[in-house]
This record gives structure tokens, sequence and C-alpha cells, in this order.
């Protein structure tokens, strides 16, 4: 413990003092945790405010301006945390998952600690206790530091002032007078003109007051004067409406009234028309035409014209049995001369090679 002590000396053995000559030393940061100083100990980390995020510079009421540093060097601390969240969670679950849980007891029952050793030892509730007793030596005591008073340099002279010497009322206070007289009538010609000011300004804002009524009337009169109007042409306009609709409403009705009469005119004509064209009204001869003699001449007609037909295709089939006859025969005589041909050449050729053998054998 001497080296974390701080050095004593000795000043006044009279009066038994000591001084503290301990030169001064930064402190070490949190991040060392010690509780002592290291006289050996030269690489001393300090934390300085000026680069501390805590402390804020400038004005505090002002909206403080965040930098892109700044705000990632958050983003980073806020995404650390989030992640050594998760790893704790992870974990946690990953120990819930390995360590299976006791079941509960059953009713009635409770759960005991039991020892599982091979050897076993007592159990007690409270550990084994021992007294012991230390005395620290009063040389180790450090007196209390007495107060600092800083030793006389220089020689100590006197001199005398007579009075009147170095101040003299009567001319020391006349420019104090001066100024507090000037400022006081400064002062006084400045309350003076404020009120006056403040006098003129409330006369112009009465002439204000006055002139704003007198246009706030003007405007109201003209703000009714426009209502009338608009009321007025609202109820023309609803008028020209009104009659243009009973006007389009009477010549609906006058149409409406000239077409049922133009078609009641005709309608007994074209009642008679339709009865007569549905059947109601009959023709006994026209009736005796359309159920006899017509069915009669479709009839005869078709049977005529069958017989037609029948004739044509037996034409038909005539002629086809003469043209091909024609044709087998044309076939059969071309078929003759042909062979007849090739006799007479192959004749030809016989008589040619007998006259060659005889000329040969000749």
């Amino acid at each position: 413990l001497p080296q974390y002590i701080s050095k004593l000396t000795h000043s006044n053995m009279a009066n038994s003092a000591y001084t503290h000559t301990t030169s001064p030393k930064p402190l070490l940061s949190k991040m060392k945790k010690t509780t002592y100083r290291a006289e050996d100990e030269e690489n001393i980390v300090t934390n300085n405010i000026m680069f501390d995020r805590r402390v804020v510079r400038g004005n505090t009421y002002a909206a403080q301006v965040v930098t892109h540093n700044t705000q990632r060097e958050v983003e980073r601390m806020r995404y650390e945390s989030e992640r050594t969240l998760r790893r704790d969670a992870t974990c946690q679950r990953k120990e819930r998952l390995a360590k299976p849980s006791t079941p509960p007891p059953a009713e009635g029952r409770a759960h005991t600690k039991a020892q599982t050793d091979t050897f076993l030892e007592e159990l007690s509730d409270r550990p084994v206790e021992s007294e012991a007793v230390t005395q620290t030596e009063a040389i180790l005591d450090r007196p209390p530091s007495p107060l600092f008073i800083p030793a006389k340099t220089g020689v100590d002279k006197e001199t005398d002032i007579p009075g009147g010497d170095l101040f003299d009322f009567d001319i020391e206070v006349k420019p104090i007078l001066e100024v507090l007289v000037g400022k006081t009538l400064r002062v006084s010609m400045m309350e003076v003109m404020e009120e006056a000011e403040l006098d003129a300004i409330q006369r112009r804002q009465m002439e204000f007051e006055q002139m704003r009524n007198a246009e706030l009337v003007e405007v109201q009169r003209l703000d009714a004067e426009a209502s009338r109007r608009f009321a007025e042409k609202q109820r023309r306009f609803t008028q020209e409406t009104d009659r243009l609709r009973q006007q389009a409403e009477l010549g609906q009705k006058v149409a409406a009234r000239a077409f049922a009469r133009s078609y009641l005119a005709n309608l007994s004509e074209l009642a008679f028309d339709q009865l007569e064209d549905s059947g109601h009204f009959v023709d006994p001869v026209e009736k005796e035409i359309q159920d006899s003699f017509i069915p009669w001449l479709f009839d005869s007609v078709v049977e005529t014209t069958n017989n037609h037909i029948s004739s044509s295709s037996c034409v038909d089939a005539l002629i086809v049995d003469a043209i091909e006859l024609a044709s087998n025969l044309q076939s059969d005589v071309i078929k003759q001369i042909k062979q007849k041909e090739r006799a007479r050449v192959f004749a030809v050729e016989d008589a040619r090679e007998i006259k060659e053998a005889e000329g040969t054998a000749k």
C-alpha cells in the first residue's frame, strides 16, 4: 500500500505541520475499473467531455442538428443492442430446449433436493464461521491537509499621502453631475417624445378605425346589393324555367291530342282490315280456290315435272350407252387396224430377210 499513498514531507518540526507535495495527475477512465492510481502507469486514458455525445454544445433551446455520422452511430448502437437481445433470447431458448424442466409434483407432494454424488457430505443452512481481528499501524494514518498559504515574495514599503492630494470632491463630482443631468434630460426628452408618438399613434388608430368602419359599412351595402341581385336573378331564372317547362308540357299535350285524333280516325278501317286478314271475314270463292284448286294445281305441276325429269333421265341414259358402244367399236376397229399393220410389217421384214438370204446364197 505505500506506493499508493501520497508523499508527505515534514516542513516545520516546531509547528509539527505536514505539506502535501504530490504532483497533479489525470484521473483514470472508468474503462480501467481501478480504485487506486498507479505511479508507474504511463498510458492513461482520460475522458474528454468535448468528445462526449451526451454533452450538448450551443443553445439548448435551438433544434439539435443531427449529423450523418451521429445518425449512423445511433443506428449502429441500436443494431448492436437488437443483436445482443436476439442472441440472449436465442441462448435462453437453447437452454430451455437443452435442459428439460422437471414435471410438477403430484397432488399432496413436493420436490426436495437430494445428493447424488458418490461421497456424501453434511449439509447445513449456514457455512462454517470464524472470527479474526487485525489492527493497522498508527504511522499509516494520514493527517488532514493544512490550508495552502503561498509564500511571501518581494519587499514591503510604505508612504504617506496628505488629505486632498488624491481626491477633491468638488472637482471630481462635476463630470459625474454633468453626466447625470445630461442623462436625466435625455431620458425626459425621450419620454416626452414617446408620449407624443403614442398620442399620434392613438389618433392615427382612431382615424383608421373610422375609415375601416366606413369601408365595412360600404362593403356590407355592396354585399346586400349583390345578394338582392343574385336573389332577383335566381327568381327570374326559376320563372323562366317554369314557363319553358309549362310550354313544353302544353306542346306535348297538343301533339298527343293530334296523334290520338289521327289514330282514332282510321281505327275502324284498321280494325276491319286486321279482322279480314286474321280470317274473320271469309270469301267463299277465295276459300274454295285456296283449299281445292291451288293444292290440285300444285300436285299436277309436281306430277308433270316428275314425268319430264324421268324422261330426261331415260334419254340421258340412252345417250350415255350409245356413246359407250361407239367408243367400244372404235377401240375394236383401231385394235384390228393395228394388228393388220403389225402383220404387214412382219411380212415385209420376213420377205426382206428371205431376199437377203437368197442373195447371200448366190
